[in-house]
């Protein structure tokens, strides 16, 4: 029975089992970091706090924070690793430099 698109036999027998994302291996040549793109889970992994609270950050609902840029595919959201790396560089920046204005920075 030839394959259908979505479809494989795993064990090379009849039985059929749907495709699904995570079914599927990364790929294995080497990916630049900064070519990746992460998820709002890896993202919240990543600054070791909620989905909700990044995906807050993204929509801008926090005034003292600038917003996460990221990029939607439909209802898909994505966020590149080296713009979180540069919102995160920004956040600390601008956090040493609100130190400094007020004396707390040592």
């Amino acid at each position: 029975m030839p394959l259908q698109f979505g479809l494989y036999a795993p064990d090379g027998g009849d039985a059929m089992k749907a495709l699904r994302a995570q079914d599927i291996p990364p790929p294995t040549d080497a990916v630049d970091d900064a070519d990746r793109l992460l998820t709002i889970p890896e993202v919240a992994r990543e600054l070791r706090c909620s989905k909700t609270h990044v995906q807050n950050i993204i929509s801008g609902k926090f005034a003292d924070l600038p917003p996460l840029p990221r990029l939607r595919l439909g209802r898909r959201v994505l966020i590149r690793h080296d713009g979180l790396r540069a919102w995160m560089l920004l956040i600390e920046v601008r956090e040493t430099e609100l130190q400094k204005l007020s004396g707390m920075y040592r």
